[in-house]
């Protein structure tokens, strides 16, 4: 390297770091010093800071301006707006810019992206911006994203490319590779070449570095690799995802209902579906939504309020419970104080075992052929955990009451309910899944149901039964 070279790398790491810090996040200075830039009107200098960051910086940059000063910042660095930074872009923030734009701007964008990216944008416009941008896009454009719409959201046909490069199996690893050098128009990015039948059912695969490691005049179908994993169309990108984890994949064949092949699926997609579904799954738990900091607050408050309003009845039938002890209550008051304890502590662990099973359920290792064995193994732990908390507070409690009866009837109710957390957050989930109901989403109120209304029911009635506050 020169030394002109050597002292333009070292400038270029000291701007990088001046945009950067340790993590590869913008510095909130530098943010701060591109939007005072916009505020100004100083588009030149706004557009200089710019210029040189990485399209996912640049899709981050607008992430991080607040919502009315995007449309601003975007009319300064236009330009720099191409279609790689819509494809890193967060889709609240990316549809308030697409609106934006008109529909000659946003086919132009959707034309240098592949199709799946093309289809993100593409798919959650009102039907008629859709219908206008489709028809400012080319034949060939339109017509593929017209067939991915066609699939259902969230399945191997909305995900896929349709840019691959399939040859047929008589050919010789020499046509492959003048294939692959003549023809200017195929994808620039694969790393495994699909080998078809006559009936454009794809008979194998072929990694590049096979066939750049074989002589010319050997037969593609000699090296090519007959067993694959073949994605059907219709398939649910959950399920694809846990295929490329399960097999360790780069890319996989799609191929329609009559087995022909019409795109491929590739890992940088998969990791992206990964990422999506664990963060939809915790979220739904609690109920908060997708979770999104860039979500409109009017939908987040309707889904949160919805969920609270879902679980209101069942803090009425906890209260229910309560109200038939209230005379006992009454008279021994520190059954209001512990009481609460049970139920939490129950809470506590039934949302333990709830993660753990939907995490099991969604990434298939919990099936059919191993539920007893998950609920023999939850109802082990629950019984140990129940053990160790009911003789703690059992003690604690008679140190700090000088009560035995009460002591036993803590450390008891609290076992008992560690018992009841543990069976319900096995069976709820299971349950919901075998019925096709998304355990993620409806989980936790019928969990926590069981796990105050018994704790609490549990707690008092065994207080009857000793006799406390008689």
């Amino acid at each position: 390297m020169s030394e002109t070279e050597l002292r333009d790398a070292y400038e270029d790491q000291d701007d990088r770091e001046e945009r950067l810090d340790e993590d590869d996040r913008l510095k909130p200075e530098f943010v701060r010093a591109v939007l005072d830039a916009v505020e100004a009107g100083d588009v030149a200098e706004a557009h200089a800071l710019v210029e040189p960051l990485h399209p996912a910086d640049i899709a981050d940059l607008f992430e991080l301006t607040p919502e009315d000063c995007r449309r601003d910042l975007a009319a300064a660095v236009s330009d720099l707006l191409d279609a790689d930074v819509f494809a890193e872009m967060n889709d609240y923030v990316r549809e308030a810019l697409i609106d934006a734009l008109d529909a000659r701007q946003v086919a132009d964008i959707a034309s240098e992206l592949d199709t799946d990216d093309a289809v993100a944008i593409i798919e959650d416009m009102e039907p008629e911006d859709q219908r206008e941008v489709l028809r400012a896009m080319e034949p060939d454009d339109r017509a593929a994203i017209e067939e991915a719409l066609s699939y259902p959201e969230e399945s191997a046909g909305r995900l896929m490319q349709r840019d691959l490069v399939a040859v047929p199996e008589h050919w010789t690893v020499g046509d492959v590779l003048d294939y692959l050098r003549a023809d200017e128009t195929l994808t620039t990015d694969f790393w495994e070449i699909f080998v078809v039948d006559p009936t454009h059912e794809p008979v194998g695969t072929c990694s590049l570095s096979w066939i750049l490691r074989t002589p010319r005049s050997i037969a593609i179908a000699d090296v090519m690799q007959r067993e694959q994993t073949l994605i059907p169309v219709d398939m649910d990108q959950e399920e694809v995802a846990l295929r490329f984890q399960k097999y360790a994949l780069i890319s996989a064949a799609v191929v329609d209902g009559s087995g022909r092949l019409v795109g491929m699926i590739t890992v940088d997609d998969v990791v992206h579906i990964i990422q999506q579904e664990a963060g939809e799954d915790a979220l739904r738990l609690s109920g908060a939504g997708e979770g999104d900091i860039n979500e409109p607050i009017r939908l987040t408050v309707r889904t949160r309020l919805t969920w609270l309003l879902i679980n209101l009845p069942t803090a009425m039938i906890a209260a229910t419970v309560v109200g038939l002890f209230d005379e006992r209550i009454a008279r021994f008051a520190v059954l209001a104080q512990l009481m609460g304890i049970v139920s939490g502590m129950g809470g506590n662990a039934g949302t333990q075992t709830l993660a753990v099973v939907v995490r099991a359920l969604a990434t298939n290792q919990l099936t059919g052929s191993n539920t007893m064995r998950m609920i023999v193994r939850e109802l082990r732990i629950a019984g140990s955990n129940g053990v160790g908390l009911g003789l703690l507070v059992g003690a604690g409690s008679y140190l700090w009451f000088g009560n035995p009866a009460l002591a036993m009837v803590f450390g008891l109710a609290l076992f008992i309910n560690n018992i009841v957390a543990g069976l319900a957050g096995v069976l709820v989930p299971v349950t919901l899944d075998r019925f096709d109901v998304d355990p993620a989403v409806a989980s936790s109120v019928f969990v926590t149901t069981c796990t105050d209304s018994l704790g609490f029911f549990t707690f008092l009635g065994l207080a009857a039964l000793w006799g406390l506050g008689g």
